[in-house]
């Protein structure tokens, strides 16, 4: 199943705090980026994200995002504050 459109501008919309976020359609799917930092997508209308160091302690769920696929971490949450937290992390690990 591919995700919808109205699920990107949502996240989006949760997002919106972060300079440089970006989306790339991929074969049904968003890729999201953080100033070219790829840092998760939306499969299946699920926000997830990468693992890295910081996004693994804090207890979400592991997803696979399509068959074949690394596992990635579910955001759930609908906080902003809390996933812009996630999200830097993130990427703070991915650009070391």
């Amino acid at each position: 199943m591919a995700s919808t459109e109205d699920y990107l501008v949502y996240i989006m919309d949760i997002l919106r705090g972060l300079d440089g976020i970006t989306h790339k359609k991929m074969m049904g799917e968003y890729l999201l980026y953080e100033d070219g930092c790829l840092f998760g997508g939306i499969y299946d209308n699920r926000f997830l994200v990468k693992k890295t160091a910081s996004s693994s302690v804090l207890g979400l769920s592991e997803e696979i995002p399509y068959p074949g696929a690394k596992p990635m971490l579910l955001i759930e949450s609908e906080d902003p504050y809390e996933i812009r937290s996630i999200i830097i992390g993130i990427c703070k690990d991915i650009k070391k």
